[in-house]
């Protein structure tokens, strides 16, 4: 098995954020072959604007986005559930990473969704709707590698989920499901 490269986009910007930690833990959980690559720049993203999506005129932090995208295998997304959907952050990086329409970084690219929220829903709705999102703008949403954690602030409030061996066997489970999409795929 080659390198899978995977690129995690989290979307919350809070450093500290029990999402930003799964998705820490999910890049120690990943077995050999598989690296995971956290984005660091969502926030510096301007809103979705099609006035400034105009060639010679992408903000540089989208431009590094899509190129960010189109270099990886497949992408993973963590998000929490903010008013009972995703986060801005994480709906405006799928819009800057689909365009140009029907040829964007995201066309026919794997990609998976973890959820996580201090309910017991899990985050759901945010899961759903980032689902919905990344298969309109032409990913190859892995639904068996999804993933939802509920009542997180209980569960990871004192420890790092990296600390906690169900959700590390959880988390290796998905990044190796999306992994094995990226492979069969290349093997096809």
């Amino acid at each position: 098995m080659s390198q899978t490269r995977i690129l995690v986009l989290v979307g919350s910007l809070r450093a500290a954020s029990i999402n930003r930690r799964l998705a820490e833990a999910a890049a120690k959980a990943a077995p050999e072959g598989v690296e995971l690559a956290i984005y660091e720049r969502l926030g510096e993203i301007p809103f979705y604007n099609e006035d400034i999506d105009a060639e010679g005129e992408v903000p540089a932090a989208a431009q590094a986005l899509r190129e960010a995208v189109a270099a990886s295998d497949a992408v993973l997304l963590v998000t929490p559930e903010y008013n009972g959907t995703l986060p801005a952050v994480l709906k405006n990086a799928i819009d800057w990473a689909s365009r140009p329409y029907g040829a964007g970084a995201l066309k026919g690219r794997p990609a998976a969704v973890i959820s996580a929220s201090i309910s017991a829903n899990a985050a759901k709705w945010s899961h759903d709707d980032a689902v919905k999102a990344l298969g309109v703008a032409g990913a190859d949403v892995v639904k068996e590698a999804s993933l939802n954690f509920g009542v997180i602030g209980q569960r990871f409030g004192e420890i790092h989920p990296a600390d906690d061996a169900e959700a590390l066997t959880q988390l290796a489970a998905t990044v190796l499901l999306l992994a094995e999409t990226v492979n069969a795929r290349a093997n096809a």
